[in-house]
């Protein structure tokens, strides 16, 4: 047998995927070179490695088995260039990180810097709900979580990185009879929520009952993103971030209700298990943040602080 690191590489993405098409985009390659190496590593085993039914990829109990050396094999890859880095005085390593939707709108700029430094550092970083960051953490599957709300069940260290404001927004065509908006009003709209378990829904279902709203409509959306969509296409109003909405404000898409009692503010975090035996890297990005936090907030998150 004479397959390539690179083949290994190609098939493991297959594998995760179970796409030639998605491990080509995430592999930034184009979907015929991919494929053309999948057929080459497939040409040097007599069972087959995965098998297409309709238009479907499946793996083959071989292929998974083959997958899995293949991690393991590119992980030791992995380890022989962090230590040579190491060796000739690089930090060096892969740095971990889970991160709820929203705080996309804020990690890259805390992480930037950083990884800049570091040639050598790998960066993966997982943007998903609150629930699923919670069990990434909890599993140790990552060095840290970055979150608005510390979860109570775990024993956690945080770093407090900025303030995170709420505010209730509505489309451009949004009329409000007076400047202020009386919360009584509110239960006239449509709420649009984010899913159960998200730190922001669960702001606003506490300002909603703290102040009697009576919801008559809502639905329900899994991104920040979507939800953000469907309030600029004027499907009804709900509380965000305000972290996340800069651009829809300044082009007018967006607009902030005038309502008293907000913005609701809570705080970012970026957290990491106390039992956690942080690496080499994880303690350098930590050390970091540390020290330059309130730099990075100042020059990246003024117009934040401002409002």
């Amino acid at each position: 047998m004479n397959y390539t690191l690179h083949q290994l590489e190609i098939f493991r993405k297959i594998a995760e995927v179970k796409s030639v098409t998605k491990a080509s985009e995430q592999l930034f390659l184009t979907q015929p070179a991919v494929s053309i190496q999948l057929k080459n590593f497939q040409d040097q085993f007599n069972l087959p490695l995965f098998e297409v039914v309709g238009r479907k990829l499946y793996i083959t109990e071989f292929g998974e088995e083959i997958s899995e050396t293949a991690a393991k094999i590119l992980e030791q890859v992995d380890a022989i260039n962090y230590k040579s880095a190491f060796f000739e005085g690089e930090l060096a390593g892969k740095l971990k990180i889970a991160i709820v939707s929203t705080a996309k709108y804020v990690m890259p700029f805390f992480l930037a810097d950083f990884i800049q430094q570091n040639e050598s550092v790998d960066l993966t970083m997982d943007v998903t709900n609150k629930m699923s960051v919670i069990r990434s953490l909890e599993n140790n599957q990552c060095d840290f979580a970055m979150v608005s709300t510390i979860p109570k069940k775990l024993k956690t260290h945080n770093i407090e990185l900025m303030k995170n404001k709420l505010y209730f927004v509505a489309n451009k065509d949004f009329k409000t009879s007076k400047n202020s908006l009386a919360i009584k009003n509110l239960n006239e709209n449509i709420f649009i929520f984010r899913e159960q378990g998200s730190a922001t829904r669960l702001a606003m279902e506490r300002f909603l009952v703290k102040h009697k709203v009576k919801i008559k409509k809502k639905m329900e959306l899994t991104s920040n993103e979507a939800l953000k969509q469907a309030v600029i296409a004027g499907l009804g109003i709900s509380i965000m971030p305000i972290i996340g909405i800069k651009n829809e404000l300044q082009t007018g898409e967006l607009q902030i209700l005038d309502i008293k009692t907000l913005p609701l503010e809570t705080n970012w975090n970026l957290i990491w298990l106390k039992t956690k035996n942080l690496s080499t890297v994880a303690k350098a990005f930590k050390n970091h943040i540390e020290k330059e936090k309130q730099s990075l907030t100042e020059k990246h998150f003024s117009w934040v602080l401002k409002e």
